[in-house]
């Protein structure tokens, strides 16, 4: 599906892309897991909404290192997190979920959204889910059927049944492209002064929250993306930029 595969290859290009910092830590590391906003809503702690998706700046960061974000819970642990079927549940039925897999790989169970409705921002919402890599190999393998996207990667999509199990899968990643475009003065109006910024492959810039598990990644050739995991679990995100050979650089 064309839609879903510009996803997958933006939320590829932001984390794979070679990097180089362009600028630090914060001096205040507290202003760095706020929003400049004041209307953020909900207290620490408190439940996933059951009304409107919150919008993409709000996230609530709770004691055990999880997150509320897009009004969904983010955590690895078991019976902490939200659920596909609690996805399915809040988006709506046409919600799709799939298996997403390049060659010799077991892949990744993702759930696609589109449109998605945060607050008063539209956009596109992909979320990712855990399950066992020997469950997602058996899916797989069972699949109703399988259809190319970015060069060989592959959407299979689940047998009934399968998917059924899939919808207990819980969320651990969120990635959301807004379909306003955003720019530097707008996200750190939004979202804050960013723990860090990191440029990579020349036209990608990420502005790192960690303290909120979210890096907001600006591109000056394409869209805007928006990524989102628990805050204990930041390293899903700033390790591919490590890695990429980026160097600190102090204010």
């Amino acid at each position: 599906m064309k839609q879903w595969q510009i996803i997958a290859t933006a939320v590829a290009a932001s984390l794979l892309a070679s990097v180089a910092l362009v600028v630090g830590h914060d001096r205040n590391p507290s202003t760095a897991s706020r929003p400049a906003d004041t209307a953020t809503g909900h207290t620490t702690g408190s439940p996933p909404p059951t009304g409107a998706v919150p919008p993409p700046w709000q996230v609530d960061v709770q004691a055990d290192g999880s997150s509320l974000a897009l009004g969904l819970r983010l955590s690895h642990e078991p019976g902490q997190a939200s659920t596909l079927a609690q996805v399915r549940q809040r988006f709506g039925p046409d919600t799709q979920i799939a298996i997403i897999a390049a060659p010799g790989e077991d892949g990744t169970l993702e759930a696609f959204v589109d449109p998605a409705q945060a607050g008063f921002i539209a956009g596109k919402l992909v979320i990712t889910a855990e399950l066992p890599a020997a469950t997602l190999r058996g899916m797989r393998e069972r699949a109703v059927k399988a259809e190319f996207m970015e060069s060989t990667t592959r959407k299979y999509v689940l047998r009934r049944e399968d998917e059924a199990q899939a919808l207990q899968a819980r969320v651990v990643a969120l990635n959301f492209i807004p379909q306003a475009a955003l720019d530097a003065d707008v996200i750190t109006a939004r979202f804050g002064q960013p723990a860090q910024r990191v440029r990579s492959n020349g036209h990608l810039e990420h502005f790192l929250y960690p303290q909120r598990g979210l890096d907001v990644v600006l591109d000056t050739e394409g869209k805007e993306l928006l990524q989102y995991v628990a805050p204990r679990h930041f390293e899903r995100l700033s390790a591919p930029l490590a890695a990429s050979g980026a160097s600190a650089a102090s204010r």
